[in-house]
């Protein structure tokens, strides 16, 4: 009796494992991010956003403000890295920030509501991005804001 046994061949396999690598792995982010940076370079590097000229923070995550002078992003966050607030989130913060700094709570709710970001079409709940309304917060009131205007 003789077995007739099929010799595998990894080769193949193997093969197509690198080629896939390299294209999905290597050669695909590179183009990609190539693209962005030559159409859309601001989103494509994270929309940094600068204060005097240096980086302070990105639109699209959530800055740590602890302090209880600036608005703070939300806890609840899945992820923790949301950068937005709803709007009733931003007025359940203004007496916090009204104690901390003396600017009127009219001023402070007019701040929010002026920096409300709407969404797609009726789909989701209008939204603050936290960054954009402290950063209003220290242009409008550098005697309050002075040491983190520049």
């Amino acid at each position: 009796m003789t077995e007739n046994k099929e010799k595998i061949s990894f080769k193949p396999i193997i093969g197509l494992a690198l080629v896939s690598l390299l294209i999905c792995g290597l050669l695909f982010p590179l183009v990609v991010t190539g693209i962005a940076q030559v159409f859309f370079p601001y989103q494509g590097n994270g929309e940094i956003v600068q204060l005097n000229g240096k980086p302070v923070g990105s639109n699209l995550i959530a800055q740590n403000f602890t302090m209880p002078f600036f608005f703070h992003a939300r806890n609840d966050s899945a992820s923790g890295v949301d950068p937005d607030i709803t709007l009733k989130d931003a007025y359940s913060q203004i007496t916090q920030i009204n104690n901390a700094t003396g600017i009127s709570s009219a001023a402070l709710t007019n701040i929010a509501e002026q920096n409300q970001e709407g969404t797609f079409w009726v789909f989701g709940t209008p939204y603050v991005n936290v960054l954009r309304v402290n950063l209003v917060l220290i242009k409008d009131y550098p005697s309050v804001y002075g040491n983190f205007s520049g």
